[in-house]
């Protein structure tokens, strides 16, 4: 004979397939739970595996923290950055020069073109150190000695320029004096500098891409008229996570002249709108979840009202109001445990398969879902936290259980007599 409670034993015997009304939306119930589950599992990993990979991307350029002084350059910055050095998270330090200039291309057909980049400066020794920019030159090198500069793979496509082509770039400085001789009325033309575009980069996101060129530290100083200062410095970091502690490290030995601000802080808009996109569909796909237990809720009142009769024997024999609510909360459980297990397996193995699905769709249909020079990804990233699937698997299994609490309360409270009387 078997060991187990008469509650589950007749919950199984109930779930048995039969047709039925009520198997047929017990087995919608289980599609529910299982979809739900599998999608949540599909929507979250692959937001978090986005929002992994964007962040890296960020960290790729700008590091983790980022010095700057409070009243305008930063002076003997060699000096500064040995005392930033020296604490025990920090990987790298580099100094950084940055600001707008005005870059004229000049195409081997049709006219000039004219934009307004972000020019960043940059000594390549140190800058290895702390971002990726240099080692994702894919066209050219990134040899920034003399006149040289590296453009973004955007920027690049925009101005119709390739490696080998000159620019001229007007400084700040350039534009002041244009402004100074045309007020003073004087003859004096003023020139632009002469640059060669010696690689092209491609960081793998577009607002990198689009707006920044990079030149030697010197070039920029040059361009801005620092002599021997700089804007600022970035710091790497060996935990992006230990940011805001570093900060707190530092502002003693720093001091009040400087401000440390945290690569949370320069991208706090993005990031931020991540988050709550991710909340928001967690929380959307969750209602298919909500309906599945309402499906439960349904099939199991209507089973109730369909076993009245027995559940007044079952009373009769002995049964207390608490076995008999056991039967129905262990159905529903048994349910939810269906739907949780299945959705798990699915909702990992379309994960696992994402991109093959993906190519698949493309091939059949030639419709791209995440086009590359749009979302500025190869493949589609991906990242399963236990966590995330840990409270999915829960929360489904929970609201299936909640979903059998009325009907097995309604069969708890009928009366024997009144049960047996019932057709």
């Amino acid at each position: 004979m078997s060991r187990l409670p008469f509650e589950l034993l007749l919950a199984l015997r109930y779930l048995r397939p039969k047709r039925t009304f009520v198997s047929v939306i017990t087995l919608i119930s289980v599609l529910g739970v299982t979809l739900g589950v599998a999608v949540l599992i599909i929507v979250i990993s692959v937001m978090t595996g986005f929002d992994r990979q964007l962040r890296d991307k960020l960290l790729g350029f700008n590091a983790h923290l980022r010095i700057v002084a409070r009243g305008g350059n930063v002076e003997n910055y060699s000096a500064l950055a040995a005392v930033v050095r020296s604490n025990a998270h920090v990987r790298g330090v580099a100094p950084f020069v940055m600001g707008q200039v005005l870059l004229e291309s000049h195409p081997p057909a049709g006219q000039s073109l004219v934009a307004a980049p972000w020019v960043r400066g940059v000594e390549p020794e140190a800058e290895a150190r702390v971002s990726t920019l240099l080692t994702n030159v894919f066209t050219g090198s990134a040899d920034l000695n003399g006149r040289g500069i590296i453009v973004g793979r955007d920027f690049a496509e925009t101005m119709q320029l390739m490696v080998g082509d000159r620019v001229s770039i007007f400084s700040p400085s350039a534009l002041k004096r244009m402004k100074a001789a045309r007020d003073g009325d004087k003859a004096r033309a003023v020139l632009p500098d002469d640059y060669e575009v010696r690689g092209v980069f491609d960081v793998g996101y577009y607002e990198y891409n689009s707006a920044f060129v990079l030149t030697s530290l010197e070039n920029a100083q040059e361009l801005y008229d620092l002599g021997d200062t700089v804007h600022g410095l970035i710091v790497m970091l060996d935990n992006p996570e230990m940011a805001g502690v570093v900060r707190q490290e530092l502002f003693p030995a720093l001091g009040h002249d400087y401000r440390i601000v945290l690569w949370t802080e320069e991208n706090s808009a993005l990031l931020n709108a991540i988050a709550v996109e991710k909340n928001v569909m967690f929380y959307l796909l969750f209602f298919i979840m909500i309906v599945a237990a309402l499906c439960i809720l349904s099939a199991l009142i209507t089973f109730v009202v369909q076993k009245t009769r027995e559940i007044g024997m079952l009373k009769a024999l002995g049964a207390t109001g608490r076995q008999i609510s056991g039967i129905f909360l262990a159905q529903s459980a048994f349910v939810g445990a269906m739907g949780v297990v299945a959705g798990f397996g699915l909702g990992l193995l379309a994960v696992h398969y994402r991109n093959e699905f993906l190519r698949f769709m493309r091939d059949a249909t030639g419709w791209q879902l995440f086009p590359a020079e749009i979302y500025g990804f190869g493949e589609l990233p991906a990242l399963v936290i236990p966590q995330d699937v840990a409270i999915i698997c829960g929360g489904a299994f929970i609201i299936c259980l909640f979903g059998g609490v009325i009907p097995a309360w309604q069969a708890g409270r009928l009366k024997p007599v009144e049960a047996l009387r019932h057709e």
